[in-house]
């Protein structure tokens, strides 16, 4: 890790450079440490705001819904939400390169087999999360537009979407120092209008709750097994920390960047999933909003939906800054801004298309419930990368993609961290469950989903293996042996 960062490390002319209201011009260049500022404790902002969700309501409902008693459903929510300090861990090599994440990501796969990881990891899932949190947005913007006596039409659908879209796509071209001072704001105001529900619903919670007909046997552990899964897939889902760290001041606390940047997205989402938990116990949260907004008065629940678009605008906002950075770093010759519209017209005619034209979110939704085993081996991979080297990184070698480079490796590819990936996505497949899919594995088991621990545990053991034999790691952690 790094030394702590004091205030005196702060520099307050390079705030200017990097400062909200002003369009950032920096792409995946390294940032100069003349032009670093800022403290650790930004990022429990930057990462709070996204997380004071209303899906916590909808995952936490879930549990519930899944035949899991009270207790149960609070402890899967802590226990899936633990993984948060990953997500955390990772930022930590963020100041350090003073790059994005999917550059220091060449250390771990090459300069080539970064790309092909990049493409999935950081741009196509990174659309798909796009379009489906638009699409749920959208369509609680198009009921409010309705209540307030727009005419039903699929022009003011188009609209809405457009509009959501729009000032989505804003914020990440605005960017780094922007997103800092907004969701500062944003985690406020969100976090009133969320307790407020929440106060509605603890007044209505049927604290002595237990399921008509409690688990029991290996259906208990399968139903625990997938609920953990999904509290736990959306820290996975998350790469792009290192991004939102990369204008901290190069000795700035690695211990502090973990902590903050976790806390942030784990205080509120085990208050809030909790709470989605807590209504299923009087409520009918088959329809999240309708039953929430059933409890409230009239006149707060405008003030919910525009909320419910509200957190959804930030979680993308963040999601297209980093995947306009992705597109730069897997070789799109754009700059930054440019980058970032061109993923946000992809991402609107996507969510265009899933409300106007045909409804194939079902179809994503349920290639979504896999994403973990993609998503958590490169977590786990990342995570362990960063261990190996001690994090010592240089974003300047990062940055030379020469077949003489550092990171060139054999053919442009790392194959411990290619391999690693691959095998543990692989084993996390046959050890996963859905519900369209049980791997062979699984099936076995009795439809026991392990993809989760099988394909990060997996993976972080198969790079630690594969990095000491093929000595992919040099003894100062900075570059390819």
């Amino acid at each position: 890790m790094t030394q702590p960062c004091t205030a005196r490390d702060a520099n307050p002319e390079a705030a200017s450079l990097d400062r909200a209201g002003r369009i950032e011009t920096r792409g995946i260049d390294v940032v100069p440490d003349s032009e670093r500022h800022g403290s650790p404790r930004e990022l429990f902002a930057i990462w709070a705001a996204p997380n004071v969700s209303y899906l916590s309501f909808v995952v936490g409902a879930a549990l519930i819904l899944m035949g899991l008693s009270l207790v149960e459903s609070v402890v899967v929510i802590i226990a899936g939400n633990l993984l948060w300090i990953i997500t955390g861990f990772i930022s930590v090599s963020g100041p350090v390169a003073g790059t994005t994440g999917s550059v220091v990501s060449r250390a771990m796969y090459g300069v080539l087999g970064n790309k092909v990881v990049i493409a999935v990891t950081g741009w196509l899932i990174s659309a798909l999360y796009l379009a489906l949190n638009w699409s749920a947005a959208s369509v609680a913007g198009i009921g409010l537009a309705k209540q307030i006596g727009l005419p039903d039409s699929a022009a003011l659908d188009a609209v809405v979407i457009c509009v959501i879209a729009a000032a989505t796509v804003l914020i990440a071209i605005y960017g780094h120092a922007t997103i800092v001072r907004l969701y500062t704001a944003l985690t406020v105001l969100l976090t009133i209008v969320f307790l407020v529900i929440s106060a509605l619903v603890l007044s209505r919670t049927d604290w002595s709750y237990a399921p008509a007909e409690p688990l029991t046997g290996l259906t208990h552990l399968v139903v625990l097994a997938s609920g953990f899964t999904i509290v736990a897939s959306t820290p996975l889902s998350y790469g792009n920390s290192p991004d939102l760290a990369r204008y901290l001041p190069r000795n700035t606390s690695g211990t502090a960047i973990t902590l903050w940047a976790a806390a942030g997205a784990f205080l509120p989402s085990i208050v809030f999933t909790s709470i989605g938990a807590f209504a299923a116990t009087t409520l009918d949260m088959s329809d999240p909003q309708a039953a929430l907004e059933s409890i409230m008065p009239a006149w707060f629940a405008p003030i919910f939906v525009i909320a419910v678009v509200v957190n959804t605008m930030a979680n993308n906002g963040m999601t297209a800054y980093s995947a306009g950075l992705s597109m730069q770093s897997i070789g799109v010759p754009l700059p930054r801004v440019p980058a970032v519209l061109v993923v946000g017209v992809i991402g609107t005619a996507m969510t265009l298309f899933a409300i106007l034209v045909f409804d194939f979110l079902a179809t994503v939704n349920t290639m979504l419930e896999l994403v973990v085993v993609i998503t958590g081996p490169c977590m786990a991979v990342y995570a362990t990368d960063i261990i190996l080297r001690r994090n010592r990184y240089d974003g300047v070698a990062l940055h030379d993609q020469s077949r003489t480079g550092p990171f060139w490796y054999r053919g442009g590819v790392n194959w411990a961290g290619a391999l690693a990936t691959v095998l543990g996505a692989v084993a996390a497949t046959l050890c996963a469950s859905s519900s369209f899919w049980s791997g062979p594995i699984s099936a076995r088991m009795g439809d026991l989903n392990l993809a989760l621990p099988v394909g990060v545990l997996g993976a972080a053991l198969l790079y630690w293996v594969f990095s000491k034999a093929l000595r992919t790691i040099p003894a100062n952690g900075t570059g390819a042996a």
